[in-house]
């Protein structure tokens, strides 16, 4: 057989073994997951209290993204239950191609769009 990683690594034909691998390399990086995402709610609450996060290598800073949404009560009301149903199940781009095809008023549109911030959590090197 041919090397299929670390040294510890079991033969292929070690199923059950390679299985019990498997999951404990799974849990180990869910439980590290949820530790990071708990970090990072609270680093992100400390920049948006205005504090600073940095080590040695890294500066913490937050990336700001926006979303814009429509509320789907306020679009059914404004353009009815057929254009509704109709860009209720995909994103804002199938709406704003019916305002673009004039099938919808562009204006009403606009109005009824909710923009919706997301911040993320990014290190940036200081060794640059």
């Amino acid at each position: 057989m041919t090397d299929a990683g670390p040294d510890d690594m079991r033969e292929l034909d070690d199923l059950p073994a390679l299985l019990e691998r498997y999951a404990t390399l799974r849990d180990t990086l869910q439980g590290l997951e949820a530790e990071r995402d708990a970090l990072a709610a609270q680093i992100k609450a400390a920049l948006l209290s205005g504090q600073d996060a940095e080590t040695d290598l890294y500066r913490a800073t937050l990336k700001v993204s926006r979303r814009v949404e429509y509320p789907l009560d306020r679009f059914r009301e404004a353009f009815g239950d057929a254009a509704a149903l109709e860009v209720a199940s995909v994103d804002r781009k199938k709406a704003e191609a019916l305002a673009k095809a004039g099938d919808l008023d562009p204006e009403r549109l606009r109005d009824l769009a909710v923009v919706r911030e997301v911040q993320a959590l990014v290190l940036q090197p200081k060794t640059i």
